[in-house]
């Protein structure tokens, strides 16, 4: 269960990267149809909406496999002078109180959804519903909930970590 959980945070990153590239491309689409305006082009419209949305699932999306790799930053300074069992507690603290904030960020994130819903509020140049974008956020949020709980069943050391999953490849601080 637990390999499925990380492969499943891969895959999400991946279509998070797949999203980034989309809107890289219509940037680029739509600042050049911006120069060439005089040819009969011009640029792509609601651009700026596309790009709000898409950075925020694209974000969602990328931050359980960067929790899992030991991505994120950490501040080191008192950190690698204290004793292991020190550093396990502290590891395993900070797990369970990023959990809580996901758990509640993950809940807000559900409400304002249904917020959004309830009043059909849409995106001011393409008429897009914005609960569309909280609902793809709410996946990326929900998976990052997983992770965080299974990040910490291995820390409790109530399950293991994927075949092949290298202490190199998760570099905890």
């Amino acid at each position: 269960m637990i390999s499925f959980i990380y492969r499943l945070a891969n895959w999400t990153a991946i279509v998070g990267g797949i999203v980034l590239v989309a809107l890289t491309l219509m940037v680029v689409a739509s600042v050049a149809g911006r120069a060439m305006i005089g040819l009969g082009l011009g640029p792509v419209p609601g651009d700026f909406e596309l790009v709000e949305v898409g950075v925020g699932i694209a974000i969602f999306y990328f931050l359980p496999w960067c929790y899992l790799r030991g991505g994120h930053a950490t501040v080191d300074l008192l950190y690698m002078h204290m004793p292991a069992w020190f550093k396990k507690g502290v590891d395993l603290f900070s797990d369970v109180a990023m959990l809580l904030v996901w758990l509640v960020l993950t809940w807000k994130l559900w409400e304002g959804m249904l917020e959004k819903k309830e009043y059909l509020e849409t995106t001011f140049i393409l008429q897009m519903p914005i609960w569309w974008a909280y609902a793809f956020c709410l996946v990326g949020a929900v998976i990052g909930c997983i992770c965080y709980v299974a990040k910490t069943l291995t820390r409790l050391g109530l399950a293991s970590e994927p075949k092949g999953w290298t202490v190199e490849a998760n570099v905890s601080h």
